[in-house]
């Protein structure tokens, strides 16, 4: 059986009955939840082992039943109120960006047809023409939740972790959004399950007039888009090192310092629900979705029936890791060093990618000549650019000297530059007026 032949379209969708429809939809939920509670183990275990630590390991085996344990403790602490709260966005904010996080996972194809009790269906709750376009907007609402969370707390450091959520999520969005269109160009569509059925098809590279067979993968034939993508949504989901939000060592926690029981509990498990969505989302996009890796994808029923849905959450775990990888690798960057990294890099590497790759694109259909001329005035400019592009030159820091003379009138007192305290003026009057002592020589050694 032709694998490709199991991939659904959009014609697929909107025949399903109802209870199957709910069936989804519980799975869907599933999904998150335990996604979640592994997900805070997961992260446990690991950066444990890499702290030489052993992690969670009493309750459960390999200390499974911590996460539980844990949200039963949540769920029995006391739910503080703040005096100043507004108490009704107060109450709903963990829960925007709670739904927001599931409803994601709502677009996602977590495999091909499958016949469940007779019916043929997709594995995915539903899909649109623009389903790529539904996640970011979903990602984008996310946010509302954080900046809520910290207003409608009332007080400083909340109000502070919530509009550092917002300029960050402006800088890395647009990032995201750029990385994005280069798979459009590819795939030639913004439904995630047509993306997936793409990237099943694999390309063909035209090498010297020899068409070889190339992988299929975005992730590999658009590495610059996928590095951005990744980088973009580590930001957008506020996992370390860019968790400015709730920077404990400048925010205590950030938008999250007035929350208790429950409602703390929402909103830790609405990152981790954002991290598992937008790990599956990745994969759907760059890495082959539902599709074997190689070399299973050289057994004949690797892609069909319900072993595709083995490899896709093989590849979220994935992906998962690597979120846990940072946060016990990196340190967090400061303000500015985030706002730099998304303005200054990512947004133009972004831009510059989808200009060449638009050129690339277009200019497979001419002949190869046109192509070499294209591409040499191109790398040309591009040469000349970058040897006349006027460069920074370093400041000269000022001298000892220098910095001394210019300390503004006023200023604390000065402690000494060499190091040597110079004796008090009161000190050389006290021996200047001591009595000298008139001692014979030899005195010292008679008996006395």
């Amino acid at each position: 059986m032709n694998p490709l032949a199991q991939a659904p379209s959009l014609t697929d969708f909107g025949h399903d009955p109802w209870w199957l429809i709910l069936g989804k939809i519980v799975f869907a939920f599933v999904v998150a939840l335990l996604g979640t509670l592994l997900g805070v183990w997961f992260e446990r275990r690991v950066v444990g082992r890499m702290a030489v630590r052993p992690g969670p390991n009493q309750l459960g085996p390999f200390g499974l039943l911590q996460t539980l344990a844990d949200g039963l403790k949540m769920a029995f602490k006391e739910d503080i109120l703040p005096k100043s709260a507004d108490k009704v966005i107060y109450f709903f904010a963990p829960a925007i960006s709670m739904i927001c996080a599931v409803t994601m996972l709502a677009v996602i194809p977590f495999g091909p047809m499958v016949s469940i009790f007779g019916h043929q269906t997709p594995l995915q709750v539903t899909d649109v023409s623009v389903s790529v376009l539904v996640v970011l907007a979903l990602s984008s609402m996310a946010v509302y939740g954080i900046v809520l969370a910290g207003w409608a707390s009332g007080s400083t450091y909340p109000l502070l972790g919530g509009l550092r959520s917002t300029a960050q999520l402006i800088s890395y969005e647009v990032s995201l959004g750029l990385s994005i269109v280069a798979v459009f160009m590819l795939a030639g569509t913004m439904s995630t399950s047509e993306i997936v059925a793409a990237q099943g098809q694999g390309v063909t590279l035209n090498l010297f007039g020899a068409e070889i067979p190339g992988p299929g993968w975005y992730a590999l034939l658009l590495f610059p888009s996928f590095v951005v993508f990744f980088i973009s949504i580590v930001g957008e989901t506020n996992r370390p090192p860019f968790d400015m939000p709730e920077a404990e060592s400048e925010l205590v926690a950030g938008f999250m310092t007035e929350y208790s029981s429950l409602k703390f509990a929402l909103i830790m498990l609405s990152e981790y629900v954002a991290m598992v969505a937008m790990s599956a989302f990745t994969v759907t996009l760059f890495l082959g979705g539902w599709y074997a890796p190689w070399p299973i994808s050289l057994w004949s029923g690797a892609n069909s029936g319900w072993w595709p849905m083995l490899w896709f959450f093989a590849k979220v775990i994935l992906l998962v890791f690597v979120f846990v990888w940072l946060r016990g690798t990196l340190p967090r960057l400061r303000y500015d060093q985030l706002m730099r990294l998304g303005w200054k890099v990512l947004i133009p590497v972004s831009l510059v990618w989808v200009v060449f790759l638009a050129t690339w694109l277009k200019v497979q259909d001419w002949e190869r000549n046109d192509r070499l001329v294209v591409f040499g005035i191109i790398g040309g400019l591009a040469l000349i650019a970058a040897l006349f592009w006027p460069g920074r030159k370093p400041e000269q820091k000022p001298t000892l000297a220098e910095q001394v003379e210019n300390r503004p009138q006023g200023s604390f007192p000065l402690p000494p530059l060499d190091l040597q305290v110079p004796p008090s003026p009161r000190t050389r009057r006290m021996v200047a007026e001591r009595e000298p002592a008139n001692v014979p020589a030899g005195q010292d050694s008679e008996e006395v």
